[in-house]
Formats: structure tokens, sequence, C-alpha cells
């Protein structure tokens, strides 16, 4: 049987259908069986320090779970890669951040990258790879959690941020956020600015299948 992908969410929640949907979104793409699980007790997701170190081990049991259930490959589905190196050393199979990921496809496209996401500051994962090539970051406004993002006016107001990057002199965009993929707004992004916006889940996906290939 084919090894499949197993991605983990950091956003809580009963619905199988939004848990399912990053993974549903690399089957797409890659054409890779994906599982996709979301660890307990964090109904908002990662959105600042303390959330992102109640997650930490969560993600490493989870993660050991899917292990154990024949995932050949994880996907730590957040931009701010918590508890990445941490699940690495736990586990026999590779593991992807989606952060990391989105920002090592975000080389590859361009020179001034700007990152979008729900916090002030550029997810550490992020910048650390990107390095010179960072270009700047930016909050939606209103924007503090990920299910902020599900707002009437959500698109809008990424679309207005992404904006201000790139009049700023970013010629690339990262969203650095995984619910941004939710809310599907990459398209959007790239019709109305004209640059490459890399998604953080398509880009793990990307990564996991080169991963999977070894």
């Amino acid at each position: 049987m084919t090894a499949h992908i197993g991605v983990i969410r950091v956003l809580t929640s009963d619905d199988t259908a939004a848990v399912a949907a990053h993974g549903r979104v690399i089957e797409e793409r890659y054409g890779i069986p994906a599982v996709s699980r979301c660890i307990p007790g964090q109904p908002y997701g990662i959105h600042d320090d303390e959330s992102e170190r109640r997650a930490e081990p969560k993600i490493v049991s989870l993660a050991r779970e899917l292990a154990d259930e024949g995932a050949g490959t994880l996907v730590i589905s957040c931009a701010a890669d918590p508890a990445l190196a941490r699940t690495r050393e736990a586990v026999g199979v590779p593991v992807i951040g989606a952060g990391s990921a989105a920002a090592a496809v975000a080389l590859g496209l361009g020179i001034r990258v700007g990152v979008l996401g729900i916090r002030d500051e550029a997810p550490p994962a992020v910048t650390a790879v990107l390095g010179e090539r960072f270009a700047g970051a930016a909050r939606p406004r209103g924007v503090r959690r990920t299910t902020d993002l599900l707002a009437p006016d959500g698109p809008e107001a990424v679309l207005e941020a992404a904006a201000g990057l790139v009049e700023a002199g970013a010629d690339t965009l990262l969203l650095a956020c995984t619910g941004l993929n939710t809310i599907g707004v990459r398209p959007l992004l790239e019709d109305r600015l004209g640059v490459p916006v890399v998604d953080p889940v398509l880009a793990a996906g990307l990564l996991a299948s080169y991963a999977r290939r070894r």
C-alpha cells in the first residue's frame, strides 16, 4: 500500500471536512493520499507564544500516532513550524513545516518577499530561511487569530494588507498562516496584485512529495 502523508492541523475542530481541508488540497495538487488530524484543545489554533507553547507537546504526540498508523511523511500545517525540531526527533519519518517550506519556495520566485500573517511580526521559521530577502511583514486589519480570517470582510482585509507589502517593494508574497489557504485567497491576491503568492499548504505538500520519494 502507498504510504500516505499525515497532516497535523493545529486548529481544533469537530468538523471532519474542515480538518481534512489541507490534506485534500495536497491530494488534489500532488496526487498523494493524505490523512488529516487535529490536536485537541486549541479552538483558535496557534496565534501567540502561549498558544504555541501549549500546542507543541500535542503536535509531537499526534505525530507519533500518525507515524505509527503508517504515514510515510508528516506535514505540520502551521506557518510557525511549531515543535518541528522536536517532532523530527520523535518520529522516524520526514517532517515538513509549512512555514519553512513556504519560505524555501518563495526564494525560488522572488528577490523581495513580503510576509502576510496573523501576527505583527513574521514567524521566525520563515525569516530564518528568507534571510536578506525578507522585505517586511503585514497583518490584515482586525485579524489576530486564524478564525478571524473567516469573517465576511476577511478576504478584503487580506488584500489590503498584501497591497501594502507590494507597494512597499515586495515582488513575491508569502502567506504565513495556513488559514489563508482555508479561505482560498491566493488567486484573488495574484489576480489583483500581479505577483507570485506562495501558499504554505501547497509548499508543504510540494516538499512532502520530494521527501516521500527519498
